[in-house]
């Protein structure tokens, strides 16, 4: 099997690789899980000193990786930069904080002396996505590495080119051969891999299919498994918000990244009062986004990663319309290409409403008022983020409880951050990355006692 990546701006064929043999990949997986051994015993502080050393190295290369990323995904070439940007962050944070989050916990007891040590698990598969293809990564791998941990990566098709520049990272700070390691292979292999005895646990990012095939290999198996999926987070808007400060924040919550993240603003409820001036100032906004080659630093709106992604988009728009949206502005695909989109009179039975729409596309939905906004936001299945837009914080604040996702932001789009945990309920998965959270989601964490 040979996999192709391709320029979805401009359809040519960037780089073909070649699918490991089964041999080839249980050789990796016996490597991992050998590395880890002498991994697991080097001091935290050094490897503290090579994570610091991989968000170094990102800098200093900020410009190829950045291309790469906007080559084989589309994304405009300014947010690459900041990707790459964020990843050395991360690799910063765990290097200055994994001493204090892993550090033995006292506790006091009958016991002459009891207290919770972290310890590392061993080889951690990592099956990522290729919407931000470097800072998934990233994320998983800065906190599992200094912890002590391997890692293998099954990356996403079509960013095969950006997994191997992330083990060239890796290798060019310094990390010893075999602690992280990309597997270019099909999802076919995934189950074999993750039954293999080296790997100890999996996390993956993805959609709610790839979630539950995997995370049913993991049971199977008895191995952790740590879920990030799909997402349709709602964008409530109170009849006292700010509404240029809104329109602003929400313009970027939604057409981020041409609007493929699971964490984007996709339901837009709307005070009644307020609707059609949101609307209206929104899609002054959207007509205002430079849409061009992703490469150029003015563009703003690229082409979506691939065609069959646009083809889908396109099929949720006219459904949508079919069944009694207005179509505001856009609904035009070429080819992986498609116009930033608003759509209004959206409704729950729609599919602009009750899926995932990984792409620009906003659906404005009216709500009668604060409690409707929050029924209407709860009606989906996805439970990762929620934001409220309103000049009441106090009041805001006092009803986060009437949400049941993972995060709930107040004026200010849901995004991920790596001080603070990052994950979701229902079916938008489940455990927790980033933060302390996100380191102990993959050690052991063993009691002991001493009597």
């Amino acid at each position: 099997m040979t996999y192709k990546s391709i320029n979805p701006y401009n359809g040519e064929i960037l780089n073909q690789y070649a699918e490991l043999s089964e041999k080839e990949t249980a050789s990796k997986l016996a490597r991992s899980g050998t590395a880890f051994e002498k991994w697991r015993a080097v001091p935290l502080e050094e490897r503290a000193r090579l994570m610091k050393n991989a968000g170094n190295v990102l800098r200093n290369n900020e410009g190829k990786y950045a291309k790469m990323i906007t080559l084989e995904m589309g994304k405009p070439i300014k947010e690459s930069k900041g990707e790459v940007n964020k990843c050395a962050w991360v690799c910063d944070y765990y290097a200055e904080n994994a001493a204090d989050f892993l550090k033995d916990e006292f506790i006091e007891t009958d016991a002459q002396k009891s207290f919770v040590k972290h310890e590392p698990l061993g080889c951690i598969l990592a099956v990522m996505p290729w919407n931000f293809p470097f800072w998934q990564v990233f994320r998983f791998a800065a906190p599992t590495l200094t912890a002590g941990n391997t890692a293998i990566l099954k990356h996403a098709s079509n960013v095969y080119g950006c997994a191997i520049l992330i083990e060239e990272v890796f290798t060019e700070a310094g990390f010893p051969e075999g602690v992280f390691q990309n597997l270019i292979v099909g999802h076919g292999q995934i189950e074999n891999i993750l039954s293999h005895d080296a790997v100890k646990a999996v996390s993956l990012t993805g959609s709610e299919k790839a979630g539950a095939s995997v995370a049913a290999i993991a049971g199977k198996n008895l191995k952790k498994s740590l879920l990030e999926l799909g997402g349709s987070n709602a964008f409530i808007v109170w009849d006292d918000a700010d509404i240029e400060k809104t329109v602003k924040t929400a313009l970027t919550a939604r057409m981020l990244n041409c609007g493929q993240s699971c964490i984007a603003a996709k339901r837009f409820i709307l005070a009644d009062s307020i609707h059609d001036e949101f609307v209206s100032r929104f899609t002054e906004a959207v007509k205002k986004l430079k849409s061009g080659n992703p490469l150029e630093e003015t563009t703003e709106v690229g082409p979506l990663a691939r065609k069959d992604l646009a083809e889908n988009l396109q099929k949720q728009v006219q459904d949508s319309i079919k069944m009694g949206a207005e179509l505001v502005w856009g609904g035009q695909q070429n080819k992986c290409f498609h116009e930033p989109t608003i759509l209004k009179h959206v409704t729950p039975e729609m599919p602009a409403f009750k899926e995932e729409t990984f792409g620009p596309l906003a659906a404005m939905i009216r709500a009668k008022d604060v409690e409707d906004a929050f029924r209407l936001s709860e009606l989906s299945p996805f439970g990762l983020g929620v934001t409220v837009c309103t000049t009441n914080i106090e009041k805001a604040i006092a009803m986060s409880s009437k949400v049941s996702d993972g995060a709930y932001f107040i004026n200010e789009l849901v995004k991920s951050d790596p001080r603070l945990p990052f994950g979701g309920t229902k079916i938008s998965g489940y455990g927790r990355e980033l933060s302390k959270d996100g380191i102990l989601e993959f050690v052991n964490r063993k009691t002991v006692y001493v009597k």
